[in-house]
């Protein structure tokens, strides 16, 4: 039996695990969806980056001794990366889920052209309002998951998009799989392409886009069961 504590991206809740939560039980393991500051049934909840960092640790220090693989999908990268390190030999892998890597003193918003985020971030308040319907398309998805996903979605703290990673060391020294979604470009961000190349991490590509966990969730389920050899 393996415990996932699973982040999704941007504008999501835990609920975006749900199918690949049931998949992971069926195999006997036992999974954390959760939903960071600021979203979901949390959604107003004020939140920065640091505060994304810290929830995902109090979930794991919620589940007691043992070790734990986190996961985290698109935006949550950057702070389940960060838990990775604090939870220290409690951490068994993390697996980045077509997601963001945390360098140390970058934001989210760091490395490439962002000053639409930024702008619409500033113009909603301080919240980045989630994108319409026709932003899905080509990504794998049926009308009736785009349908589901823009009708749950909320917006995402602006903060957490701007404040900077702390990492004592690098995000590519602690045992990691990359997912790459192939629908969403074929190449991995710098920091995991770094990782990878060295021989530390593992990749995994699938073809599907940036939402395998509504697209191909049973799929997503094998490749995090896979992705702990078993003891």
């Amino acid at each position: 039996m393996t415990r996932y504590v699973m982040a999704a991206g941007a504008w999501l809740g835990g609920w975006a695990w749900d199918e690949v939560a049931a998949h992971l039980v069926a195999r006997g393991h036992e999974v954390r969806a959760l939903t960071l500051s600021g979203l979901a049934e949390r959604a107003g909840v004020p939140a920065d980056q640091r505060t994304h960092v810290r929830d995902v640790v109090e979930e794991v220090d919620r589940l007691g001794p043992g070790r734990v693989v986190l996961v985290g999908h698109s935006y949550s990268g950057i702070p389940v990366g960060q838990a990775a390190e604090r939870i220290g030999d409690r951490l068994s892998r993390v697996v980045y889920v077509d997601a963001d890597v945390p360098v140390d003193g970058e934001s989210f918003l760091s490395g490439w052209p962002s000053e639409e985020v930024r702008r619409s971030v500033a113009e909603h308040g301080g919240v980045w309002p989630p994108p319409p319907a026709g932003e899905f398309a080509g990504q794998g998805l049926s009308e009736e998951r785009i349908t589901r996903i823009t009708a749950r979605a909320t917006p995402h703290p602006g903060a957490t998009l701007t404040g900077p990673a702390a990492l004592r060391g690098a995000a590519g020294d602690l045992p990691a799989t990359y997912v790459k979604c192939l629908l969403d470009g074929e190449d991995p961000p710098p920091a995991a392409a770094t990782a990878l190349a060295a021989g530390r991490w593992e990749l995994v590509r699938m073809d599907t886009g940036h939402w395998p966990m509504f697209s191909r969730p049973g799929e997503l389920a094998r490749i995090l069961h896979e992705a702990v050899p078993a003891s």
